[in-house]
């Protein structure tokens, strides 16, 4: 591929432009259901593992305990978390996703799998994929940035 003005770009600059537009596409998309990709985010990993602590699911989301609390809180406003405590388990809070939160939870997921086709024209296990997987597999992590960064 070619830019406009001269010779063809390179893969690490197409991969970098592609993650921009994706990302503004996924979060325009997003916003229309008054959540953010953090939101998503934290709603997909309370789905996945009920009962998990503040301190865990800020580290699996790669933020801090300070901006999942905000994340929280507007998940909250949003009626999509409850905070409990379990008898028990002196005054630690569990978070619960509520029905509105599963309805948000399945509205993103649709967002993603729809931006899924645009980007790759197939479904999740098309060659482009399976190579944008294996490209990221190339870049771990610094175990310090966490994955949300």
């Amino acid at each position: 591929m070619e830019s406009e003005s001269g010779p063809p770009l390179s893969a690490a600059f197409l991969a970098m432009a592609l993650g921009r537009r994706v990302r503004e596409r996924v979060e325009d998309r997003l916003r229309e259901h008054g959540i953010a990709l953090r939101h998503l985010s934290a709603l997909g990993h309370l789905h996945r593992r009920p009962g998990i602590s503040y301190s865990e699911l800020a580290r699996r989301a790669g933020v801090t305990p300070q901006s999942m609390q905000d994340t929280l809180r507007r998940l909250e406003q949003l009626g999509a978390v409850e905070r409990t405590t379990e008898p028990g388990r002196g005054r630690t809070a569990m978070l619960r996703v509520t029905d509105e939160g599963h309805r948000l939870r399945l509205a993103g997921r649709a967002v993603i799998d729809e931006t899924d086709a645009a980007i790759t024209g197939a479904g999740p296990d098309d060659h482009l994929t399976q190579s944008l997987r294996a490209a990221l597999d190339r870049f771990p992590l610094e175990p310090e940035r966490g994955a949300g960064e």
